[in-house]
This record gives structure tokens, sequence and C-alpha cells, in this order.
């Protein structure tokens, strides 16, 4: 799955791009997963909620990815 940043963001916060790209359900369920170790930001685990995912990270969520853009 591609996500594509606004124009104007360098980033995008790790549990909001959970949410939008609707791999969580919820902000509570978006942290949750980064909490238990469940999320990888470019190969390796993730536990900062807040993460500043830029253009060209991947993020593996399960056995799916997000390549942002």
């Amino acid at each position: 799955m591609e996500f594509e940043l606004k124009e104007d963001s360098e980033y995008i916060e790790l549990i909001k791009l959970l949410k939008a790209t609707q791999m969580a359900e919820s902000g509570a369920q978006a942290k949750q997963m980064v909490e238990e170790g469940s999320v990888l930001v470019d190969g390796q685990v993730e536990y900062r909620k807040r993460a500043k995912i830029k253009r060209g990270s991947t993020v593996d969520v399960f056995d799916r990815k997000i390549y942002t853009k």
C-alpha cells in the first residue's frame, strides 16, 4: 500500500499513519500495536508512537507494508 504525505508535510507520526491507512481502528489500538513491537519502520522494530515517518520510509505491520511517498 502506498501513502502519500501532504505536499506541505515533511512527515507523519507513526500512530497517525496507522490510523490513516486503516491498519488500526483507533489511536488506542495503534498505540498498543507499537508498544507490543508489532510495527517495523525501515526493517527495525519501532517503539516510539510518535516516530516521524518521512517520504521513502517503509512501515511493516504484521504481513502488510506501507510505502510513504
